[in-house]
């Protein structure tokens, strides 16, 4: 089912292997703040801080990279210094596009030989689960390319041409993307490498275009982007139900 493109992949990312891309340049202009999402407050702590620490603290993991935009530097870097936060987290300037700045990431890691997979994250995902990570990190060696993902639960409507109507869409095989996404660092460096601008909503897509099949690892619906106001809501009240359940 899996087209490896000739690669050989091993059974287990080694420790220290992977570096997190987590673009950050965008304005979050549908969350409704002055300010980038990003530093709102989620039980305290920045809203990006949870990602970058989550992921950071793997095993797995030996490098954060994170894309921003000029004006915001300054406050992510402040943040970073009055946090706990213990991983080596870097900025780096992105671009307009989410493309952008997961190419200006890619460009930092350079040649650095201890690279070997990059995880790509969203920014705002603060609450991806170790049992996640722990999957998706589980199934990519496999395959050099996995995604967390959720099937689609709900009907599923197409409107029809004019608006006039709409069809029901079989939802069986339908998944919503979620992040991180993981791949082989030579394989994501090659899909970006024939991008040239073209439109892709994600990076599995890019790498899909090169005829890579992406493996579907199925994640949790709490593993939720904070795009408005009240996704932060939810957000509080999993953490605080998480909380609870350590507690006990």
């Amino acid at each position: 089912m899996t087209d490896n493109s000739g690669e050989g992949f091993m059974e287990a990312l080694q420790d220290d292997s992977v570096a997190v891309v987590l673009p950050a340049a965008g304005s979050g202009q549908r969350f409704g703040a002055e300010t980038n999402k990003l530093f709102a407050n989620l039980a305290g702590v920045p809203l990006w801080l949870h990602a970058a620490a989550r992921l950071g603290s793997r095993r797995e993991v030996e490098r954060v990279v994170i894309s921003v935009s000029p004006s915001d530097l300054g406050c992510f870097q402040d943040q970073l210094r009055q946090s706990a936060v213990n991983c080596n987290v870097e900025f780096v300037i992105g671009g307009r596009e989410r493309s952008d700045s997961v190419l200006a990431a890619l460009k930092t890691l350079g040649s650095d030989s201890a690279i070997q997979w990059v995880a790509v994250h969203d920014a705002a995902r603060p609450l991806v689960s170790d049992d996640e990570l722990s999957n998706v990190f589980g199934e990519v060696p496999r395959t050099g390319a996995a995604i967390l993902s959720t099937p689609i639960s709900g009907t599923v409507k197409r409107a029809l041409a004019g608006r006039q109507g709409c069809e029901t869409i079989d939802r069986r095989h339908l998944w919503v993307a979620l992040t991180p996404q993981v791949f082989s660092l030579g394989l994501l460096k090659q899909a970006y490498g024939k991008h040239n601008g073209r439109p892709a909503t994600d990076d599995a897509q890019l790498v899909e275009r090169l005829g890579h099949q992406v493996t579907l690892v199925q994640g949790s619906a709490e593993n939720l982007k904070i795009t408005f106001p009240e996704d932060l809501l939810l957000a509080e009240a999993i953490l605080a139900r998480k909380s609870k359940n350590v507690a006990n």
